[in-house]
Parts: C-alpha cells; sequence; structure tokens
C-alpha cells in the first residue's frame, strides 16, 4: 500500500522566494508597501511568525526595508552610475559652483550636495602606507557626506600630507572646489591614480551616516593619486551598494 504524499508546508524561506519573484519581476515595485502580516498569513496559510522569519530573509537581502509603524515596504533607492574611468580623468569639469563629481551628478539630473568636515591628526597605519609617508606624520583629512536629492550616497575621506595642504585652500572647512582640481591649482597635479575596490558590510558609524537598512553591503573605493615624486592625496569612499552601479571603461 502507497503511503500518501503529505501536503507541502509553506516556509518561511517559501514565502520569502515567494515575495523576492514579485518584487524581481516588478509585481511588487521599487517603493511598494508590502501586505501586513496578517494578511500574508491568510494568503500563505500560516502563521504571522511565519511570515515575519520570511521578510526577514528579504530584509537581510537589502531587498525590504522596515519602517516606523510596523510597515514592509520594497527598497525605492534610485542608484546612480559610478564611471571610475571618466572621474578625475582628462579634462575634469570642476568649477566654483561643483567638483567633477557634483558635476557628473547634476548632468544625470540629480541634485548633489556634500557636508564638509577637516581634520588633522596623525596618519594611522592604512593611510600612512597609502601615502607612503611613517605611521603618525600628520596629514590633514577633509571629510565629505555627498547627498543626492538630500538623501547620503557616499562618504568620502580625503587624506593629505600637511607638507601639501599647509597654506592651501585643502584647511577650509568648506566645500571647496576649483577650475581642474584643488591639486593642480596648488601646484601639486596627480598624473596616475590607483584604485582599490573592497565589498564589505559597513561598520555600525557608517550605517549610522549614510543611513543603511538592515543587510546593505558597501564597496569601499579606495584611489591613491601619485604626483611626480609619490602619493599626494588618498581618497576612501564607502559607496552603498543599493545606491550604486560602477563603471570601468578600458581600452584592449
Amino acid at each position: 500500500m502507497t503511503t500518501p504524499t503529505p501536503a507541502r508546508r509553506t516556509t518561511a524561506r517559501a514565502i520569502a522566494d515567494d515575495l523576492r519573484a514579485q518584487i524581481r519581476t516588478g509585481t511588487l515595485k521599487p517603493g511598494d508597501v508590502l501586505p501586513t502580516s496578517r494578511e500574508l498569513a491568510d494568503r500563505y496559510g500560516v502563521t504571522p511568525k511565519t511570515v515575519g522569519a520570511g521578510i526577514d530573509l528579504l530584509k537581510g537581502e537589502g531587498l525590504v526595508i522596515g519602517e516606523q509603524g510596523g510597515r514592509r515596504r520594497v527598497r525605492a533607492n534610485r542608484p546612480i552610475v559610478w564611471n571610475l574611468t571618466r572621474f578625475e580623468r582628462g579634462s575634469r569639469r570642476d568649477s566654483a559652483s561643483g567638483d567633477d563629481w557634483s558635476t557628473a551628478i547634476r548632468d544625470a539630473g540629480r541634485e548633489p550636495a556634500q557636508h564638509i568636515t577637516l581634520h588633522v591628526g596623525p596618519a594611522d597605519h592604512r593611510i600612512a602606507s597609502w601615502l607612503q609617508v611613517p605611521a603618525g606624520t600628520e596629514v590633514v583629512q577633509r571629510i565629505r557626506l555627498r547627498t543626492v536629492d538630500g538623501q547620503p550616497y557616499q562618504l568620502a575621506t580625503s587624506s593629505f600630507p600637511m607638507s601639501i595642504a599647509a597654506g592651501t585652500p585643502l584647511l577650509e572647512e568648506r566645500d571647496v572646489s576649483m577650475p581642474g582640481g584643488i591639486l593642480a591649482a596648488i601646484g601639486h597635479p596627480q598624473i596616475q591614480v590607483r584604485d582599490e575596490i573592497t565589498i564589505r558590510m559597513p561598520d555600525p558609524e557608517e550605517t549610522e551616516q549614510l543611513e543603511l537598512p538592515q543587510g546593505t553591503p558597501v564597496a569601499e573605493h579606495v584611489r591613491i593619486g601619485y604626483g611626480e615624486s609619490g602619493p599626494v592625496r588618498v581618497m576612501v569612499t564607502i559607496a552603498p551598494g543599493d545606491r550604486h552601479r560602477l563603471v570601468y571603461e578600458l581600452e584592449v
């Protein structure tokens, strides 16, 4: 006698799979509010606890965010295309109204802003190794929280040896931009850059500053700028994965 096959029980994983498919096909669109836990529980024939576990999986993947009042919404960020080949290369578009990054954001029909914090102090081992100076060497750091349409999009920290920054606008705690770039304007042009990119999870401070939902990875983009006699600047940019598409264009 053949034993009847029991009906498959709907699991949290199955609920997450179904909702994920709806998000990817556009049935659930960016910004849409998900049905309540009770509504989903009735739909799938499970308890609200099982529904909550399924939605937690989507939160961990960064597809769904929680809001005050218990609502869950499909993430709705509009990514920017950040072309790292063109950024700071060739004919720069810096002007008194904004640097190369700000100009690129405006060209995309978005509204950029940069909020500057200035810090002067000893270089830690990472900064020192990138700038090829002894650890503890005095450096100037310009920390920029970059926003697009009022939302945090990047945290960019540029570090300069004091020997280069002293007596220049790099020591001014404001959004300073000059045609061709500040370094070229003060006599230390970059003639070569090296990029290092790491994909990782953010630390608590980055999560707070960039207002990152749970489960959002970031790209850490390190760009070292070299002058004629060595490094003149290192910029470390933290870019949330849900808000960026990084592009390189290489000749072959």
